[in-house]
């Protein structure tokens, strides 16, 4: 009985040690059935980029981006395009985990159109903020166009950080490590000045309320994701 039990303990160690070798740990990249009943699904399953192609192609690329032990990572200084969600979406709640190191910037866009000659789209800014004088460039920002409030200092790698993104109508949220920072309306009098201010002013109709895809950056710095989970909201 004793060398069963002892057995037992060393195949759950040996188990132990696998799941911690492959980064499979509690609730990495996975949906409880609770989520489940309010409407949530996985956008990065942890294992390969299903879901996920190039901007204008049907597959992603095969350069510059890593998946191992349930994270997705951007490579730095490896072009390989940037991630397109193969679907679209108009009125939803985004939640990600992310981290990036010292130095470095990156973000997600939404409200892609490949009708657009150029990529672009609102962004929702991921950077070490310490690299940063202007508040419009600082983390959580509408990218270029409008601030966040000030909030607590981005949680820079090992650490993660834990951001949402609502838009429900014309009624946008950026939400940085449990904190609200930025609300705005899409076509509002702010974001068509903030827009007219910006680098993309130029652009026909950017900074009012599309349906599109959401947009994971091919910038030049390390950037990595998990725990990315997506639910449609009905319109307001």
């Amino acid at each position: 009985m004793k060398q069963i039990k002892y057995l037992s303990l060393c195949l759950l160690s040996l188990g132990l040690m696998a799941r911690q070798m492959c980064g499979a740990e509690t609730g990495l990249n996975v949906v409880s059935e609770s989520e489940k009943a309010e409407g949530w699904r996985l956008l990065f399953n942890g294992q390969n980029l299903n879901g996920w192609r190039g901007f204008k192609k049907q597959t992603p690329p095969t350069n510059g981006w890593v998946v191992a032990e349930g994270v997705l990572t951007k490579m730095a200084k490896v072009k390989g395009g940037d991630l397109l969600s193969v679907d679209q979406f108009t009125n939803f709640e985004l939640r990600w985990e992310w981290r990036i190191p010292a130095g470095a910037n990156n973000g997600i866009k939404y409200f892609i159109s490949e009708k657009r000659n150029a990529l672009v789209g609102h962004e929702f800014q991921m950077i070490d903020d310490s690299t940063q004088k202007q508040d419009k460039y600082r983390t959580a920002s509408f990218y270029d166009v409008l601030p966040p409030t000030p909030h607590q200092p981005v949680k820079l790698a090992p650490d993660w950080n834990t951001s949402r993104l609502v838009v429900q109508g014309n009624h946008v949220e950026h939400w940085l490590n449990g904190e609200k920072v930025l609300v705005y309306e899409c076509g509002s009098e702010e974001v068509k000045t903030g827009v007219a201010k910006s680098k993309f002013k130029a652009v026909p109709g950017f900074g009012e309320k599309i349906t599109g895809h959401l947009l994971l950056t091919d910038h030049n710095d390390e950037a990595s994701y998990r725990n990315i989970k997506l639910r449609e909201l009905p319109a307001q």
